[in-house]
């Protein structure tokens, strides 16, 4: 499906923790198209605020064509969207970028997420038909862990140890001895970075979600690139654009 832009409505909003929300949008044939990975581009109504926010979808209901967004406030444009209740209007555009692969039924897939890269692994959690293991990192309030349990066997880390294993993920990965055949993952980059380098020691295929600021959000402007092994026929540079060839990549093909 090619990316629509459209007003959509709020079913409903609700606060899973300190400036953590949860957000259900109708969004019709978006999110009956959108896959696992993918993210939306969600408008201000703020005249003054030109540039959308890109928020990865963290679940699809493709029966009723409504997705899910689950955001930190970071700043007013996503504070803005925090006080949306359901009924009020809202401007989206997506389904965006390119996202998770599917598995292999017989093979077991790692989800790793930290912070607010846990959301988007929800509904690939949910898509993939394989064994799951979920690790889930988090700095001390823990959000959402409770909805992976029906998808696999979950590991949670917490910088302060309040929850699970005291450290990051690859700490709860190595203290519980998971291994698999693949490992996905989504977060901020120095865990992303961990994860990469945990994967190729131990030979395993990788697929990272790279977060980044954008602003146009489908590969024009070249605002959100990372470096890559080879170069882009785009930009003829060893990069590429993490909103339009992204955000998931093979491990192997960026560099952190």
């Amino acid at each position: 499906m090619a990316k629509e832009k459209k007003t959509a409505l709020v079913k409903s909003q609700e606060r899973l923790g300190d400036n953590v929300f949860s957000m259900w949008i109708q969004a019709g044939d978006m999110a009956q198209e959108a896959g696992p990975g993918q993210f939306i581009s969600v408008y201000s109504k703020d005249g003054a605020r030109l540039l959308p926010r890109p928020i990865s979808i963290c679940q699809l209901n493709r029966d009723s064509g409504e997705l899910r967004i689950v955001y930190r406030v970071a700043g007013e444009g996503t504070r803005e969207f925090s006080r949306y209740q359901a009924g009020d209007e809202v401007e989206i555009l997506g389904p965006l970028g390119n996202g998770f692969p599917q598995v292999s039924p017989e093979k077991t897939a790692l989800l790793v997420g930290g912070g607010i890269g846990i959301p988007p692994m929800l509904e690939l959690a949910g898509s993939l038909s394989c064994t799951k293991l979920i690790v889930l990192g988090y700095r001390d309030q823990v959000f959402m862990a409770g909805e992976f349990e029906p998808y696999g066997k979950v590991y949670i880390a917490t910088e302060d140890g309040s929850v699970g294993t005291k450290g990051n993920v690859l700490d709860a990965v190595r203290e519980q001895g998971l291994t698999a055949d693949v490992i996905m993952a989504c977060g901020p980059v120095p865990m992303l970075r961990g994860v990469k380098s945990h994967a190729h020691a131990q030979g395993i295929e990788c697929y990272l979600s790279l977060e980044e600021k954008m602003a146009c959000g489908v590969g024009a402007c070249l605002a959100c690139v990372c470096s890559t092994k080879d170069v882009d026929s785009h930009s003829n540079v060893r990069n590429a654009r993490i909103c339009k060839d992204g955000p998931v990549f093979r491990a192997k093909e960026v560099e952190l």
